[in-house]
């Protein structure tokens, strides 16, 4: 469920905030006759994301043995790249989002053109869609489905009303510390995320590679008790992890860490002339 809820919090805030910028600026534009085409595209992509998050639960629950394995093994590869480079990307490129949208928003009125607005919408929203999908499916094999449906839609419903917060004009929410703090607890959600996969092909006897166990600590803190499967939701923590893992979720964590924390010295961008203050 945590793993859930923060996945659906942050992609969620990520796509309110996007939506925000471009309503924010035909708002002051005083363009609102074109708010429709946007959630035109709004709506199309969140239809777009869930039919490619059913067809992904769909082929997952029709796999069994070594395919189902290697199935889950590759989505959880995936997922903690993408998740990565989400992380990575926010931090570098985060600050100048609002202007790179507002610019494109601004051509497209300049076009006069309702479809390139939609457009606008569905690519912002579809790439935030498609990756809570993959991260729905890798969190649901460490939770119970009743836990990650709770946990998604609490998140989507926090990030909305943050949203919503925040084109009304709210300046009590601080978005760059939740960057930050979600950004550290994905890094180890992705690291777990990451040992999932290799204990997935080693289950399948395809990465044999350090594949003893490293020790057993489900004596002490079981990962399938409370406490254990909150640190699992959390942190990826495994009680009995294989000497290969034992050994790559330090050290991913570590490095991404390491670049994530690191301080970035970004020149100021220009005052943009429309829009509401939506920064990352």
């Amino acid at each position: 469920m945590t793993q859930a809820l923060l996945i659906t919090l942050r992609e969620g805030l990520e796509m309110s905030l996007l939506v925000v910028i471009v309503l924010a600026y035909l708002r002051e534009a005083r363009r609102g006759d074109l708010f429709r085409p946007v959630w035109y595209g709004v709506g199309l992509a969140i239809a777009s994301s869930v039919v490619v998050g059913a067809v992904l639960f769909g082929v997952g629950s029709g796999l069994s043995g070594k395919a189902e394995e290697v199935f889950e093994g590759g989505a959880m590869f995936v997922a903690a790249a993408v998740l990565t480079w989400m992380i990575m990307w926010m931090k570098g490129q985060g600050r100048r989002m609002r202007r790179d949208v507002e610019l494109r928003v601004g051509r497209a009125i300049a076009r006069g053109s309702g479809i390139a607005l939609a457009s606008l919408a569905f690519v912002i929203v579809v790439r935030e869609g498609l990756e809570t999908a993959l991260f729905l499916f890798s969190a649901s094999k460490t939770a119970t489905p009743a836990a990650t449906t709770i946990g998604g839609l609490l998140g989507l419903l926090i990030a909305l009303a943050i949203g919503r917060a925040v084109y009304q004009g709210s300046r009590g929410i601080n978005l760059k510390t939740f960057f930050n703090v979600t950004g550290v607890l994905l890094i180890f959600f992705a690291a777990g995320l990451l040992v999932h996969g290799i204990h997935e092909f080693q289950e399948a006897g395809y990465l044999t590679v350090l594949g003893g166990q490293a020790w057993d600590m489900n004596g002490i803190l079981n990962e399938k008790g409370t406490a254990g499967s909150l640190l699992k939701g959390i942190l990826g923590y495994n009680g009995n992890p294989s000497v290969l893992e034992a050994i790559v979720y330090p050290i991913y964590s570590i490095a991404a860490l390491a670049f994530f924390l690191k301080p970035v010295s970004v020149a100021p961008s220009p005052r943009p002339t429309h829009g509401a203050a939506v920064t990352g």
